[in-house]
């Protein structure tokens, strides 16, 4: 496993791209390890939150606000948020110019000292992660929760300790610039279309997926998802252990159902009860499948599997996905605002299965939303859009046959008209299918503004 050595960032300069949280985090982290930080993103000053101005000039930063750098080949190193492009001119001229491009993901692994669990894929990440988090912290292992489910990683790595699990969810706009980084536990849960407008096929999408394991050995494990054949195809280059998880099929080796209960089979061939898909608090199959992948995860990282059952069982699930809101006038409300791809949606839409009145929309990352509009007969009553994309999904939706469609303008206004065509018994039911960007700054504020919305209907 390649860790570099401390003093390779002291006096290093490092251009940071990016001032999202990843990057703020990374700058933050490369000046406690004393290196020569310069900053970059394309928001000009007044664009900054004032706080983190306030920051930059406290700490007499050189910063490039609004404007590209003209000087990329007197870096040592480029450190780029996962937001941003990185195929980007002058970042393909410090390339050009021998100077490494890496991202936050790669530099976080670099300067931490604990062990890595890595999990990516289109849907499913941050119920999977949490849960594994859930269930190191019932065992007692010593571990943090970071990644792309809200703490940027480098935050924790940089404090890390080499008995420290760092659990990561990982997404694929950080593996794209990873080199070196190197999981003990790698997890691919499954593969959909997803950000085709930056890796333009499914291909090159599966392709960056499966950087999460380039640089693991034998000694090291991917847990996979067997039922999903895109996905499953992406081991068959994968040096380390493959431990594959089914809901429909019992395994050799790897994480699978058999008559209701969860079982592991270890490298022996022993079997191992988890618990019964009975006991999980989560609704839907494909929360049985994030379990799956959560219970393989630990199991080969040494938990024991009694306590691993047992924080299955009391698993609650996660904000913004499929999360309980409330009921007014008989109507139940969920919020799935982390919903931003159609194959979200439908997996939203299976678990609750019928009565729906969908609100969707926002940021359509040039996904085809015809597989959306042929899914909502027979089980949604009406689509309320807004957002950049909504006529798009109308589109699609109108093609399928389906004209219980309404278009508004913001989240409040879809929230009033859902609960107006809504009756006693149907479930209201925010999964946009669709980016946050366009109206928020991410899904977790578009998803609180629903609860907000929702909090202010009259029972």
């Amino acid at each position: 496993m390649y860790k570099s050595n401390l003093q390779n960032i002291e006096d290093k300069k490092i251009l940071v791209v990016g001032m999202g949280k990843s990057g703020v985090a990374a700058t933050q982290a490369l000046l406690s390890l004393g290196a020569n930080v310069t900053i970059q993103d394309s928001k000009p000053e007044k664009g900054i939150e004032p706080q983190l101005l306030s920051y930059l000039q406290g700490k007499k930063i050189n910063c490039y606000l609004g404007v590209e750098p003209t000087n990329v080949e007197d870096f040592d190193m480029l450190v780029l948020s996962p937001g941003v492009n990185p195929d980007l001119d002058f970042i393909d001229e410090a390339r050009a110019k021998g100077v490494e491009v890496i991202g936050e993901l790669e530099i976080a692994f670099r300067v931490g000292q604990g062990k890595y669990i890595a999990i990516t894929g289109t849907n499913g990440k941050t119920t999977t992660t949490t849960l594994v988090g859930e269930i190191f912290r019932k065992a007692g292992v010593k571990n943090s929760v970071a990644g792309n489910i809200g703490i940027a990683l480098i935050s924790e790595s940089v404090k890390s300790t080499t008995d420290q699990w760092l659990i990561t969810e990982t997404s694929s706009f950080q593996l794209e610039t990873i080199k070196y980084f190197n999981p003990e536990i790698s997890a691919i849960l499954n593969i959909t279309p997803d950000h085709l407008n930056r890796h333009k096929t499914m291909k090159a999408y599966g392709d960056v997926k499966a950087r999460i394991f380039e640089n693991q050995d034998e000694g090291d494990y991917l847990i996979i998802n067997y039922d999903d054949k895109k996905c499953f195809e992406l081991a068959k280059n994968c040096k380390a252990k493959v431990a594959p998880f089914s809901r429909i099929k019992e395994l050799k080796f790897g994480a699978f159902v058999k008559e209701g209960d969860i079982i592991i089979k270890d490298e022996n061939g022993k079997k191992h009860l988890i618990c019964n898909v009975s006991d999980l608090k989560i609704l839907g199959d494909h929360n049985i499948e994030n379990v799956l992948a959560a219970a393989a995860i630990s199991f080969y990282a040494g938990i024991n599997p009694e306590i691993i059952g047992k924080a299955i069982s009391e698993f609650r699930g996660v904000k913004h996905r499929i999360e309980y809101v409330r009921v007014v006038d008989g109507v139940n409300y969920y919020n799935d605002s982390k919903g931003t791809n159609v194959d979200a949606t439908l997996i939203a839409l299976d678990a609750i299965k019928k009565d729906i009145i969908l609100i969707a929309g926002g940021d359509g990352k040039s996904q085809d939303f015809d597989v959306l509009g042929e899914a909502l007969k027979g089980r949604v009553k009406a689509l309320v859009l807004m957002g950049r994309d909504a006529k798009i999904i109308e589109k699609s939706a109108k093609k399928a046959g389906f004209e219980e469609v309404y278009i508004e303008q913001d989240m409040y206004a879809c929230v009033l008209k859902a609960a107006k065509l809504s009756h006693d018994g149907d479930n209201v039911l925010l999964s946009p299918a669709c980016a946050s960007w366009d109206m928020y700054d991410n899904f977790e504020q578009r998803g609180e503004h629903f609860k907000d919305c929702v909090g202010l209907l009259e029972s």
